[in-house]
Parts: structure tokens; C-alpha cells; sequence
């Protein structure tokens, strides 16, 4: 499965991803909003292997996939919606980009192909989200997106020695082709074969 967008390729993962994964997860800035401290070899190893065990689910539920650029097909994150179950009215849509490239539009980008991707090819009825409200860069993100904020949640996660607040997004499908889109948000890769909830890789 691949998704093309105006800057960005958003494909399959490789097992030969990780270092990539690595370069940009030990990251200070990436780790502010995560539990982790630091991250090592083997745990991004095991990360990029969940990935590619969602692809060889059947039916298959998940789909992460790797944001790279077009110009130079470097990887810069990942993102990707799930599902709880074939013929799933809902998913969620989760995203991450390494700090070097924060800032340009990339995230909103790569999440908007996702979200386009959710209700046009998997049929879904509601996509939600949720990131802590310190986040306010993936705020952002899905404010750009049409989602709308369905909840606060106050302090409902604790690490780094302080409590967390979460925010609790979602949009439905008529919401979405009601947004004004210049284009479509994504094309898929000639070839690849879809059906709701078990799109072929």
C-alpha cells in the first residue's frame, strides 16, 4: 500500500527502516511527549516490527505507514489510522515526525491523506484522535483538519514526575466532504487492491 501526496510518499514499512526510526526517536524535542527517556536499538527494532506484522494481518486492521519525501525518499515519521474490527464504523489516526522537519506543513499533510484515506477507501463513519494538550503542534494538526475537540480529559496520564491533560478529537464522514478539498488528499499506488477493513497491501 502506498499514498502519494503533493510532497510526500507515505508507504509500507521495511525492516531496514529502523535506524531512520531511531535517528529521530532519540531526539530530545520528539521524546518531550512521551513516556519514554530515550530509546534504544532493540525497542525501535520491535517498533518497526509491529508495523510489519499489522501488514501481514488478515483481516488487516492497522495501517501505519512511513512518511517519506518524494524529493529524496528520506523517512520522517509515520503515520496511520486503526481499526478495532472488520466492518469498523470508527478508527483513530496517530502521527509522529522527526523534530528536524516539524514546522513545514508535513504532519497536517501526511495526516490529511490518512484521514481522506479512512473515509474514502475504508468506508468509516467517524475518525477521532487524541494528543496530550501540551502538544500544541499536533493541536494544530488536527484542528487543520477539520477534527473538533470532543473532550478534556484532566489529568489522566502521569510520567516524567507530572499528570497530563488529553485532548479528544473526531470528525464524521459528512464533515469531511463537506470541508472544501482543492484536490483529492492522496492518490494510492497503481496496483494496490483495497475492500473495507482488509486493504491489500
Amino acid at each position: 500500500m502506498k499514498l502519494i501526496t503533493r510532497r510526500l510518499v507515505l508507504r509500507e514499512f521495511q525492516e531496514d527502516d529502523w535506524p531512520a526510526v531511531l535517528a529521530y526517536q532519540t531526539d530530545p524535542r520528539y521524546l518531550r511527549y512521551y513516556a519514554w527517556t530515550d530509546r534504544t536499538e532493540e525497542e525501535v527494532r520491535a517498533f518497526v516490527q509491529m508495523f510489519l506484522d499489522q501488514q501481514r494481518a488478515r483481516p488487516r486492521l492497522k495501517f501505519q505507514l512511513a512518511i517519506t519525501l518524494q524529493s529524496t525518499g528520506a523517512l520522517i515519521g509515520n503515520c496511520g489510522i486503526r481499526t478495532e474490527a472488520t466492518n469498523a464504523y470508527e478508527g483513530d489516526i496517530g502521527y509522529e515526525l522527526a523534530p528536524d522537519h516539524w514546522r513545514q506543513g508535513y504532519a497536517t499533510e501526511a495526516a490529511r491523506a490518512i484521514v481522506d484515506f479512512g473515509f474514502t477507501e475504508l468506508g468509516l463513519h467517524r475518525i477521532w484522535a487524541q494528543c496530550l494538550a501540551d502538544n500544541a503542534g499536533s493541536v494544530r494538526v488536527l484542528e487543520k483538519l477539520g477534527l473538533q475537540c470532543e473532550g478534556h480529559l484532566r489529568e489522566n496520564a502521569y510520567f516524567k514526575g507530572r499528570w497530563w491533560d488529553t485532548l479528544l478529537y473526531g470528525i464524521l464522514d459528512r464533515e469531511w466532504r463537506a470541508r472544501p478539498h482543492a484536490a483529492p488528499a492522496h492518490t494510492i499506488h497503481p496496483g494496490d487492491s483495497n475492500n473495507h477493513g482488509n486493504l491489500l497491501p
